[in-house]
C-alpha cells in the first residue's frame, strides 16, 4: 500500500537516508499517484531519480517475464534501468512524468475488475437461463466480446479453480486507491464504484485470498446458483 512504499523510500533506513546522488530508485509496487509524485519529490531533492513502474501480467506474466510495465519519471534515468525491466516484461511504456505510471495501471486496474465481472455476470445469466455456459464463451469469444479474460479466465473455472492468480483482496485494494484517486480529481467513476462493492463484498465472504475471477462467487451468492464444473 501507498503508506508502506513512502516509509520504505522516506522513512527512518529507508532509501532517501541511504541513496547517492544519480541513484534510479524503481518501485513495481501500485500505489496511489499522489503518493509516487510526492517520493519522487522527496528523493529528487537529493539527486536521486523515482520510476514508478507498475506491472500487468497476473502471475502467468511474472513467471515468463512477459509483463507490461507502465513507467512514470524521467526518460533518460528510464533508458538506464531499461535492461533490468526487459528482463521482467515484453512491453515497457514511458507514459510521462512521476506519477504516470500510477495513472496508467489505474486505468489497467479499472478495466481488469470491469472484465472480471462482465464474465461472471454472463456466466451466472448463462447458467441461471438454462443454457451451457462453455458453449456461450465459446460462440461470443469469437465476435466483439472477445478478450483476455474470456481466454483465460473460463476454462480454469469449468475446472472448479478459483485458485489464485491475481488475488481478490488485492483487486479490492487497487480499487480502493481507484476510487480515492477519483475523488481527489473529481472524477466520477460510477461503474468502478460497483464493481469495488462487489471485490469488498468477496472480502466480507471470506473470499479474497481466491483468484479476482471468483468475483463470480458473489455473483453466484445473489442469483443461487452455481456454475456448473466439468
Amino acid at each position: 500500500d501507498s503508506p508502506d512504499v513512502e516509509q520504505v523510500a522516506l522513512g527512518p533506513g529507508g532509501i532517501l537516508e541511504s541513496a547517492h546522488p544519480g541513484l534510479v530508485c524503481v518501485d513495481n509496487s501500485t500505489i496511489k499517484p499522489a503518493t509516487a509524485r510526492h517520493i519522487a519529490a522527496k528523493l529528487a531533492e537529493k539527486g536521486v531519480f523515482a520510476l514508478d513502474a507498475p506491472v500487468s501480467g497476473g502471475d502467468i506474466g511474472a513467471r515468463n517475464a512477459t509483463l507490461t510495465i507502465m513507467v512514470g519519471g524521467d526518460a533518460a534515468a528510464l533508458e538506464k534501468v531499461m535492461p533490468v525491466l526487459m528482463a521482467m516484461g515484453k512491453t515497457v511504456t514511458h507514459v510521462g512524468e512521476a506519477g504516470a505510471g500510477q495513472v496508467a495501471k489505474a486505468a489497467n486496474q479499472i478495466m481488469v475488475a470491469a472484465q472480471m465481472v462482465a464474465m461472471g455476470e454472463l456466466l451466472v445469466f448463462s447458467q441461471k437461463a438454462g443454457v451451457n455456459p462453455q458453449k456461450v464463451v465459446e460462440a461470443i469469444k469469437g465476435g466483439a466480446a472477445q478478450c483476455w479474460a474470456l481466454d483465460v479466465k473460463p476454462p480454469r473455472l469449468f475446472a472448479g479453480n478459483r485458485a489464485p492468480g491475481f488475488k481478490a483482496y488485492m483487486q479490492a485494494k487497487d480499487l480502493n486507491i481507484i476510487l480515492e484517486t477519483a475523488r481527489e480529481y473529481g472524477i466520477p467513476l460510477p461503474g468502478t464504484a460497483e464493481n469495488a462493492q462487489l471485490f469488498n463484498a468477496m472480502l466480507q465472504m471470506g473470499m479474497g485470498e481466491l483468484d479476482n475471477s471468483a468475483v463470480l462467487g458473489v455473483l453466484e451468492a445473489l442469483a443461487g446458483v452455481r456454475l456448473a464444473e466439468g
